[in-house]
């Protein structure tokens, strides 16, 4: 009965086991990547802003297109017009008048009209900035997706930085509960003070503290990466072990010997798009100077009787038609156009600035990476050999101090500057990456990093 209970046990054990795998979401950064650009919201609203923009260059182009309408009227005359005429007409008294009803009591008009922009300077100019408004819109879709690429990049690698540095306090606490051990051991029978014990017992504290916080740290950072993913928060996510070994490894001191060229560069690329579509506005305000001439043409059917026979043979029917051209042209507007033109100056004038601004920016931001780099190359290159040089350190304070060679404090201090070496390992490892990402975005080359 024993062993049932146990297999019953072991098999429930692995389908619980089994669930709570297939729950969870094992993500590499190039998952991270892909899953981001297709549920980004950034990248979805873009991908919409396409879709409209090509609907609004529909709308545009209709304009420069035949505009064909019908009308049809209905009129029910229940108070007919009457119109006063001398009696003597209807062989009346003279200086008498009678009245006399006029129209019928049904009639329709049906009519169709037409009407082709010949030349008017404003749909032209409206058309040429919607075409460029579809570019725009795919520029801002690139800018976009380059925009969460680094996000979800540097939280992903922030993730694992601070994962790494939970694995740090986790191995020191075992180191602080094994101290523990022997310290309480060692007070028991009188080879230890009451206040080394109570230090040990604050320092194994104080790490389950910290431990707690990085906790809610990873999970807070995580959130966040699933947010710029796009992802529920609510699903469950797993970072591969070897994503940080996989990090040290991309760590091999080279900087892309790429030129910086602004003119590669998507957000450039936007502001320079918008700087063009301000041209096209302002050609728009100008074209309002120039005469417009249009070409109409219509068709009437007209129809009428006393009784509700209209479009008959026993009504009174008959057709109309006529084309028409038109030439119209401004001659004052108390300066309402040259007011907006101007202003259309003034926004060009200031996306000019804009575009220097941006410029320099970029340039700015490149330069800044290749130097991060640089000095985080150097720190990872320090803070690795403070790594090893605290483990030494610690190891050999922790054999003095078991053969009593070294005080409690001496191994205490010893085991705070390993896990500030560790620490400053990793946060040097994190800047590296975060430098190496701003450089690649830099270059114009950030989707390089879904196929690293």
């Amino acid at each position: 009965m024993n062993i049932k209970k146990h297999l019953i046990f072991l098999l429930l054990s692995i389908c619980f086991s089994s669930q709570i795998t297939f729950a969870q979401t094992t993500l590499s950064l190039e998952d991270a990547l892909t899953y981001a650009l297709s549920n980004g919201e950034a990248v979805r609203k873009a991908k919409l802003d396409i879709l409209q923009g090509a609907f609004k260059v529909k709308e545009v182009r209709a304009g420069a297109l035949p505009q064909i309408d019908g009308t049809v009227t209905l009129n029910n005359n229940i108070l007919s017009q009457q119109f006063l005429l001398p009696a003597a007409i209807m062989g009346g008294e003279p200086g008498e008048f009678v009245a006399v009803k006029a129209g019928t009591t049904w009639s329709s008009l049906a009519q169709v009209q037409l009407n082709q922009q010949i030349f008017n300077q404003q749909v032209f100019a409206g058309l040429r900035a919607a075409r460029a408004s579809e570019e725009y819109y795919r520029l801002a879709a690139q800018l976009a997706e380059e925009n969460i690429i680094q996000q979800v990049a540097t939280n992903y690698y922030q993730v694992i930085i601070t994962r790494q540095q939970l694995a740090v306090i986790d191995a020191n606490i075992d180191r602080v509960l094994k101290l523990e051990k022997i310290v309480s051991s060692q007070y028991e029978v009188g080879l230890a003070k009451k206040i080394d014990l109570d230090r040990v017992k604050v320092n194994s504290s104080n790490l389950k503290t910290q431990r707690q916080e990085l906790l809610n740290s990873v999970s807070q950072q995580e959130n966040l990466l699933k947010y710029y993913m796009g992802m529920p928060v609510t699903e469950q996510i797993v970072i591969p072990e070897a994503s940080l070994k996989a990090l040290e490894e991309t760590v091999q001191g080279r900087i892309s010997d790429a030129n910086f060229n602004v003119n590669n560069l998507s957000s450039y690329l936007v502001l320079k798009k918008q700087e063009e579509l301000l041209n096209f506005q302002r050609k728009a305000f100008l074209a309002e100077f120039y005469p417009k001439l249009s070409l109409g043409a219509n068709y009437m059917y007209n129809t009428q009787s006393n009784k509700f026979n209209l479009y008959t043979n026993n009504a009174l029917n008959y057709d109309m038609s006529a084309v028409t051209l038109t030439l119209k042209f401004p001659i004052f507007d108390g300066g309402a156009k040259r007011a907006k033109l101007r202003q259309a100056d003034i926004d060009i004038e200031k996306t000019q600035v804009d575009i220097e601004d941006s410029s320099n920016a970029l340039q700015m931001a490149y330069e800044n990476a290749k130097m991060q780099i640089k000095n985080s190359l150097s720190t990872i290159e320090t803070q690795n050999d403070n790594k090893i040089l605290a483990e030494e350190v610690y190891h050999s304070t922790e054999n003095n101090y078991h053969n009593g060679l070294a005080s409690l404090t001496d191994l205490l201090d010893a085991e705070t500057e390993l896990v500030s070496a560790q620490n400053s390992y990793n946060q040097a490892l994190l800047n590296y990456k975060v430098a190496e990402i701003e450089l690649i975005k830099s270059q114009g080359n950030i989707k390089s990093l879904i196929n690293e």
